[in-house]
């Protein structure tokens, strides 16, 4: 996932496709919720000019992340569209809005920015399906409960008179 600057002017007339799968298991120590990542394949093209090298590219893959409730391993996974600009010529200008990086040392290196992209669309929890897990629904003074639970056990304060109505029968 590596080019030099000549590599891909070289390759300016016919573009570049890309198809591959890379290992990403260096996440799981950034990250320690992910606990497992498949390898990612990615797929796209590359728009080169003198001026940038733009990629379309396409990221697919499962990552085990906890369940948010129980702590159970919840296979997620995703699909990620992403635009990356490498700016090739030194000189070269873009709009503010344009998100372009610096090629460093004559090499646009295309890996460090998957694994942002997977980084930033990795969800904040995610919930399992199965109701038990390495986490107690309920200990001392406590037990989980779903909302249908808990407004099923409320009763309507206008409806509390009746109580002593029933009271009063037996």
């Amino acid at each position: 996932m590596k080019w030099s600057v000549p590599q891909l002017l070289a390759l300016k007339e016919k573009g570049l496709h890309i198809d591959e799968s890379v290992n990403v298991n260096e996440l799981k120590e950034l990250d320690r919720e992910i606990r497992d990542i498949t390898p990612v394949r990615i797929l796209g093209d590359a728009h080169i000019t003198n001026r940038a090298a733009t990629f379309e590219l396409q990221l697919s893959g499962t990552m085990t992340l906890p369940c948010a409730r129980t702590l159970n391993d919840v296979k997620y996974p995703f699909k990620i569209r992403a635009t990356e600009i490498f700016q090739l010529d030194q000189w070269a200008t873009f709009d503010e809005e344009d998100d372009v990086h610096e090629v460093e040392a004559n090499t646009v290196d295309l890996l460090p920015y998957v694994k942002e992209q997977i980084l930033l669309e990795k969800p904040l929890r995610v919930i399992s399906d199965e109701e038990e897990g390495d986490a107690p629904a309920s200990g001392k003074g406590w037990e989980l409960q779903t909302k249908e639970e808990e407004q099923e056990k409320k009763i309507d304060p206008r409806l509390k008179e009746l109580e002593k109505f029933f009271d009063n029968q037996k």
